[in-house]
């Protein structure tokens, strides 16, 4: 009989409800129990492939397809495992699943409300997903913060299954505790009042996860325990650190999992965070930096968007490095000051490698090419994700092939040499305007060739990456590519599309570019293999 353990957050959003869900995930799992994890995400999109990066952050895709909220990522890398698309879900989803069944009679005609039958819904999904991963504890994360409107249908939906098997539901609240710099004092009264709003969907929280600045105090602890109807010891502190990676390791400081345990009336087992401290012990060790830097678009809100909407390339980047016993001093470059001033070009050899990352979009694509090339040159490591690989054929295309408006119709229709192109399948979709999900999504195979930095890396000749693109490279340009140089390393197992593109390891020490996402299958204790390479690379050039 599985265990559900519910995640919420109180007083703000950003304080790391999905760091703590995957740390509490990770530590049940230390125990020997198997886990999985959910993410409910308070938005009428159906899944997270239309929201713009710079407000929700990345897009992280499962091998099924579904794009989901990047907290997906999280949870893959805490547990290293792969996670179905069924434990994702958008108050969009279910409310398209109950009208879908609806329309079909699958309510015998009976009239269907909001109440119970979206709550129903969502116990449905949470309940399949756990016998979907034959799993000991699930996990569930309701996304934004408690006393949302959009919050309303999710918190009943616990509420209710709390009632149905009250002995195997937990509830967990994430709540930051500010200390205002004038005052000088950590402040309780948020989190008071965001227990009393719990409170008021029917739910008391058997656990308080004390997000701040600063670890807390006794007193502290002890005025949210008598305010709040709970015990002292069932008060964590998580007070900001270095690394999230360290998470885990604090929440068992506390006994944490021990306290999950005893709740639920599950039987203790040993616990084995062996690996995972000795991750974390290179991670805080004093180790030699090795400097990247990631050509972005996302700048418009400022760094931290910008963090967010790559996370899932910068935890890869950290895992490789930290792999190659170095940590990775990542800095954000702006690839329109390449191109509007291209003698900062010269700037990038005090880099030890270049990443651009996908995205999609005209805004700053020259500047990103002028940087390829520059790499190109001058044989700095480049590794190309997703567009990054697109515009590396480009940028060869145009400057060692000579096709000078060698172009993506992406960008220019009317591009008299369409190098990327769009794939016939998809053209309908775009001239429908039908958007949502109609991209090469998920998990496709990719046979490789030996001899290769790509064979190299992966050790295999075939491989299975995600993907979340339309483009292509253009099947009229692969012979002229190659004729020049450009090695297409990996490919379809039919050979129609281009997975991997690179230069022989003799011309150049690192210059690849894949048309999946690799940053989507990196976790601290199984780095990716290309990372791994371009990161080496880096190091020993």
């Amino acid at each position: 009989m599985a265990k559900y353990i519910f995640v919420a957050g109180g007083v703000m959003s950003g304080v790391g409800k999905g760091i703590a869900t995957a740390s509490i995930a990770k530590i049940i799992q230390a125990r020997g129990f198997k886990v999985t994890a959910l993410k409910i995400d308070p938005y009428v999109n159906v899944d997270a492939g239309t929201m713009n990066p710079t407000e929700h952050g990345e897009v992280f895709v499962l091998d099924e397809g579904t794009e989901c909220d990047q907290d997906m990522g999280n949870y893959e890398r805490f547990l290293d495992i792969s996670i179905p698309a069924i434990n994702y879900m958008t108050t969009g989803s279910v409310y398209e699943a109950v009208i879908h069944r609806e329309r079909n009679l699958g309510y015998n005609g009976k009239c269907v409300e909001v109440v119970p039958h979206i709550p129903l819904e969502v116990i449905d999904r949470i309940e399949k997903a756990g016998k979907k991963a034959k799993a000991d504890f699930v996990m569930i994360e309701i996304g934004g913060t408690v006393g949302e409107y959009q919050n309303v249908l999710f918190l009943e939906a616990a509420r209710m299954l709390k009632l149905k098997k009250p002995s195997d539901v937990l509830f967990i609240l994430v709540s930051y505790l500010p200390i205002p710099s004038k005052i000088g004092e950590m402040k309780t009264k948020p989190t008071q009042y965001a227990v009393r709003t719990l409170n008021s969907a029917g739910i008391q929280p058997d656990i308080i996860i004390a997000r701040s600045s600063a670890a807390l105090d006794e007193k502290r602890k002890e005025k949210i325990a008598v305010n709040c109807n709970m015990r002292k010891e069932d008060v964590i502190s998580a007070p900001d650190i270095e690394s999230v990676y360290e998470v885990p390791i604090n929440f068992e400081k506390d006994l944490l999992s021990g306290i999950i345990l005893k709740k639920l009336c599950s039987r203790a087992k040993g616990t084995d965070l062996k690996e995972w401290k000795e991750f974390v012990k290179t991670v805080k060790s004093d180790l030699p930096a090795v400097r990247i830097g990631i050509i972005g678009k996302y700048f418009s809100t400022g760094d931290f968007v910008l963090s967010d909407a790559y996370i899932s390339v910068i935890e890869a980047v950290k895992h490789a490095a930290f792999a190659n016993k170095r940590k990775a001093a990542i800095d954000w470059l702006n690839a329109e000051d390449y191109e509007n001033d291209p003698k900062k070009l010269n700037g990038l050899k005090q880099y030890a490698g270049i990443i651009v990352p996908g995205g999609f979009g005209e805004r700053g694509i020259e500047g990103k090419i002028k940087t390829i090339e520059f790499c190109r040159k001058n044989k700095i490591p480049y590794f190309g994700l997703c567009y990054g690989m697109q515009l590396l054929a480009l940028e060869f295309a145009r400057n060692v092939c000579g096709l000078k408006d060698a172009h993506t119709t992406e960008i220019n229709r009317e591009t008299k040499n369409p190098v990327i192109d769009i794939m016939p399948e998809q053209k309908k979709n775009l001239a429908d305007k039908n958007y949502g999900a109609s991209m090469r999504l998920g998990a496709y195979p990719a046979a490789l060739t030996e001899g290769t930095l790509a064979f190299d890396a992966y050790k295999n000749h075939l491989i299975s990456e995600r993907h979340r693109h339309r483009w292509e490279v253009n099947p009229e340009y692969i012979e002229l590519l190659q004729k020049k140089g450009l090695v297409f390393s990996g490919k379809s197992p039919d050979g129609r599309l281009m997975e991997i593109a690179e230069l022989p390891k003799e011309k150049h020490p690192f210059f690849l570019g894949v048309q999946f996402h690799p940053e989507f299958k990196s976790t601290p204790l199984n780095p990716h293999p290309l990372f791994k390479e371009f990161i080496k690379a880096a190091i020993f050039n």
